[in-house]
């Protein structure tokens, strides 16, 4: 079995922002020259999220404000006693999971019709970074 891993480097311009990181991915995995296996596609931040879905902008905002509704700002949050005001980031990626895994059939994504890959940023405007790890033969 091989393995082959990258680590890409966002800098987001919003605090929150969609980031489509499908052909990122799609270049792992041809570097790594396997046919059959899977990606795993990590947000290595805990305000952050990686997903799978529909490339499409009025979907993100419906997520958005989805996620807005579920986890939002609140200046009460005891995590905020740390000097931090990101506690709704940190529930915003509770909600859309930090991480994806994703197969690979004859050395290509194997999606769905429409699917892509998508990084979420919950507390941007600031140096963040992304694993993906491709494995398999």
């Amino acid at each position: 079995m091989k393995f082959h891993t990258e680590y890409f480097w966002f800098n987001t311009q919003k605090k929150r922002e969609w980031i489509n990181v499908t052909s990122d991915v799609e270049s792992a995995v041809q570097k790594s020259g396997i046919q059959e296996g899977m990606v795993l596609v990590s947000a290595m931040h805990i305000t952050a999220g990686v997903f799978v879905n529909d490339h499409e902008p009025g979907l993100w905002q419906d997520i958005d404000e989805w996620a807005e509704k579920l986890a939002p700002f609140n200046a009460n949050y005891q995590h905020h006693r740390t000097g931090e005001t990101n506690g709704d980031a940190h529930l915003k990626s509770l909600l859309i999971h930090h991480q994806v895994i994703i197969p690979v059939t004859q050395g290509k994504l194997d999606f769905g019709p429409w699917q892509q890959v998508f990084y979420a940023e919950f507390d941007g405007q600031r140096r963040k970074r992304m694993l993906i790890k491709v494995m398999g033969e």
